[in-house]
């Protein structure tokens, strides 16, 4: 894959589209970061209310499957041959994307 086409939207579909530049284009870890404020408010409420009300184990292991899911999906974006920079933000946005589905 080619390094300038790597990392545009054509490979990387944050949450919400609407912060996307119309076309291809390089994305930012901001715009990965912008599109993704609701299932970021929704992880992070989660790992409070599990701190406070449960334990802060059960709010480490939610960290940890985010984790979890983080690493599989830049091991597989990495192994399909994109940048470390398209790997890094397309397993961000994708672990986000996939735990926010049927919102």
């Amino acid at each position: 894959m080619r390094p300038e086409h790597c990392v545009t939207r054509n490979h990387i579909a944050v949450w919400q589209e609407r912060v996307l530049p119309s076309g291809p284009a390089r994305i930012t870890f901001g715009m990965v970061l912008r599109g993704s404020l609701l299932p970021i408010l929704v992880w992070s409420g989660a790992a409070c209310f599990a701190y406070f009300v449960y334990n802060p184990l059960v709010a480490t292991v939610l960290g940890g499957l985010f984790t979890l899911s983080f690493i599989v999906g830049f091991a597989l974006r990495r192994m399909a041959k994109h940048s470390v920079r398209c790997s890094v933000y397309g397993a961000l946005g994708g672990a986000l994307d996939k735990s926010m589905a049927g919102v």
